[in-house]
Formats: structure tokens, sequence, C-alpha cells
């Protein structure tokens, strides 16, 4: 399905450049959720936003190859890499300012969503949010962060993409909240779609993947499957990460 191999990503700052990730290899596949955990600043939402090239060109350089289904997103087309990412591959950014813009009513986005307005009337209500009529005609800073949030995953999934890459989804709502996204994410593999989550919520890594990974130091350990990550055996490799985060066990 997804199939990554980068061997490098590094920042261009003038003459002094810096490598922020190296040897990234890893393949996803269909009816699965992946989990990527680390700490601030460790590179994950660079790393998924490099993956269908939402990285700005004069401030990242990356070596490597990106493959979707075989097909090399790297060489895709302006047309094609857009499809691909209204379509098949879809983002919720933890920086919702990146998911909408404050110009725009929400209205907009539902237009541009391509389902009719019975059918997001009903994930409004699944998704605990207020009746079409009422938010249509709010901004997204006008709505809370919570709300933006749910949104922004409901908007993500109206079409259906194969694959869902989220970006700290626990980061600004609550644990009823919490369950719906669980929710949404079991349908998701049971659809044999796949999710690509990077957080550092370890309780939730624990109770929604089926694979795991770490990124530290700017390269990713290879995913192994859940139990095996969270084994006794691999509590002193990952020590540093879970002693740090423990509040969130």
């Amino acid at each position: 399905m997804l199939k990554v191999e980068i061997n490098s990503l590094t920042v261009l700052q003038n003459s002094n450049h810096q490598k922020i990730l190296s040897n990234i290899f890893f393949d996803l596949n269909p009816g699965k959720i992946y989990s990527i955990l680390g700490k601030n600043g460790s590179g994950k939402s660079t790393l998924i936003k490099s993956l269908t090239m939402l990285l700005n060109k004069n401030i990242y350089k990356t070596v490597g190859n990106v493959y979707w289904n075989d097909e090399s997103i790297f060489q895709m087309n302006e047309e094609r890499l857009l499809s691909l990412r209204r379509k098949e591959i879809r983002y919720v950014l933890q920086d919702l300012n990146n998911n909408f813009d404050p110009l725009k009513k929400l209205k907009y986005y539902f237009d541009k969503s391509g389902s009719t307005q019975e059918q997001i009337s009903i994930q409004l209500k699944n998704y605990l949010l207020p009746d079409f009529d009422s938010i249509s005609n709010l901004h997204s800073y006008e709505i809370s962060g919570g709300m933006a949030q749910r949104l922004s995953f409901m908007l993500a999934l109206l079409p259906h993409p194969n694959l869902l890459i989220l970006d700290e989804p626990t980061s600004a709502i609550d644990y009823s909240n919490v369950n719906l996204i669980k929710l949404k994410l079991k349908e998701i593999a049971q659809n044999s779609d796949t999710a690509l989550i990077v957080t550092q919520d370890i309780n939730f890594a624990k109770e929604v993947s089926d694979q795991v990974a770490y990124l530290d130091q700017g390269t990713l350990t290879e995913f192994v499957d859940v139990k095996t990550f969270f084994s006794e055996s691999n509590s002193k490799k990952y020590e540093n990460f879970f002693t740090s985060f423990e509040g969130l066990q």
C-alpha cells in the first residue's frame, strides 16, 4: 500500500544544512492501525508531511522515495498529487491552522467535500458537533479547539480515504471524544483501510494500534506488534520515553 524509503531529510538553513531524519524505511498495509511514538520535537510531524510532499521544497530536501501502490509519490505531477491528497491519503494535522483557512466559513469545506447536506448532517451528529445550519456560517476560529479537531477528523473521513494520517489526535479533545476517535479508527481497519498516527500519548497508542514504532534522534525503529513494543523486554530500551510521559499512562 504505502512504502517509505527516505534516506535523509535535511533542513536547508543558508549554508548550514541540518539533517533531521535518516534511514526511514517502513511499509503500511491495509486493515492496520500504525502508531509512531516520539517526544515533542523528534520530527514526527515533519516525517508525515514529507510522505506526500507537503514540506516546503525551499526549506526541506528529501532524498529517497515514497510509493503508493507502486506509484512514486515524489514523481507525481501536481494534478495527480492533489487528487491523491483529496481522496486517497487524508491528514488531520495537530496545527489546526493548517486544516482550515480562517477567512473561509466552514460551509466552504462542506461544499468541497463532495458529500450531500444530509450525509454531512448525519456525520456532524455522530461527531457530537452542532447541526449543519448552525455550524456552516462559522469560521474555524469561532469554534473550540476540540470541536475543530473533531470536525477535521470528520472531513478527512468523508471521502473514505485508503490512508488516514493523524498528528497528535488526542491533544485537544476530552476523554469521551477520545473514545469516539478510537471507534472510528476501528471502523477504518474493519473496512480494510489504514491509519498512521504520530503521538506522544502512550495509552492511546496501546489501545488502538496494531503495530508501533519509535522515532528518536532522527531514526525510526522497525514497526512491531503492540504487545511486543510494550513488553517488559522493551521497557529498558524506551525507558526514558516512558518515564517522560508516565503521566499519560
